[in-house]
């Protein structure tokens, strides 16, 4: 597939929009802690992309404009690859060449409700196959085991830029299967107001604004909204995540009637928080529940 078009050169707009967070000392902090501390870095760091961001919109309205910020934002944040992290090479792209094949797109066959890749014979995954979703179906785009690393520091690292190669390749592999939805709009599993005031971002809503670009979808982020702060799910088996995920989530704008939905989310693991968004949105009327995801797991 050929990488070096202009669909994948920054765009001046689309790289202000990602917002940038970078530093040396920031990038130490990886490796040495986790999870919600990142939170002072990604603050300080957000608050002098904002700046820029501003400054860029208002240049941004004429093509030169866009031109001289995409250069001083190359020069102050260069791009740095979703996979090694590094200053991405050959300039001008969003991933490393040599870092192409690392992360691994799912392939057919895969479930046809949840899209997990299948490892016999069958429509349906062993986990479809135990368990009534709400949701109707569902894509993902890459192996949960070869993004793990990418997706924390995405979620963590305040690697926001990520969104925008990442989104990019949502839309190019699953965009088949979005149109073919046609939903009204393309909704992200939101956070909950505390988590996202320590993390700086909502990377479900970073994903799904550089989908809906692309493939010209309206994107709700205020659709839906986190009522109960859960615990991090990945700490919980099946029952337990269900348990935490109960009343969790609700409706935040009832001016708003939508029929068919997708719902845009980082990881797809045992499907209990988008059964649970599915359900709170289909009794606000909607009709049809699709979701896509950055990855998906095996199976439990």
């Amino acid at each position: 597939m050929e990488r070096n078009g202009p669909e994948t050169r920054r765009d001046g707009a689309d790289a202000c929009a990602a917002g940038y967070s970078r530093g040396r000392s920031f990038r130490e902090n990886i490796s040495g802690q986790g999870g919600e501390g990142f939170g002072t870095e990604v603050s300080k760091q957000m608050r002098t992309e904002t700046k820029i961001r501003k400054r860029a919109d208002a240049a941004g309205r004429c093509r030169a404009g866009r031109t001289v910020y995409s250069g001083i934002l190359q020069l102050l944040y260069p791009l740095r690859c979703p996979v090694c992290d590094r200053i991405v090479r050959p300039a001008g792209e969003r991933i490393c060449l040599e870092c192409l094949g690392r992360l691994k797109i799912l392939t057919p066959p895969w479930c046809m409700k949840c899209g997990k890749k299948l490892r016999e014979e069958g429509e349906y995954c062993a986990d479809c196959r135990r368990k009534v979703h709400v949701f109707q179906r569902g894509r993902a785009l890459y192996e949960y085991e070869s993004a793990a690393l990418p997706i924390y520091r995405f979620k963590y690292g305040g690697r926001q830029e990520y969104a925008e190669y990442f989104g990019g390749e949502m839309a190019e592999y699953l965009g088949d299967f979005i149109r073919s939805v046609q939903p009204d709009s393309l909704i992200p599993i939101p956070l909950h107001r505390k988590r996202k005031a320590v993390r700086g971002y909502n990377q479900a809503e970073l994903l799904a604004r550089a989908i809906g670009r692309r493939l010209e979808i309206p994107v709700d982020a205020k659709f839906l909204v986190r009522e109960k702060n859960t615990v991090p799910l990945k700490y919980e088996n099946p029952q337990e995540r269900q348990n935490n995920l109960k009343k969790a989530f609700n409706i935040a704008r009832n001016d708003v009637k939508l029929e068919k939905v997708i719902v845009v989310d980082d990881i797809f693991t045992t499907g209990s928080t988008m059964d649970e968004v599915s359900r709170v949105l289909k009794a606000a009327g909607v009709r049809e529940v699709c979701f896509v995801a950055l990855a998906i797991g095996a199976g439990i």
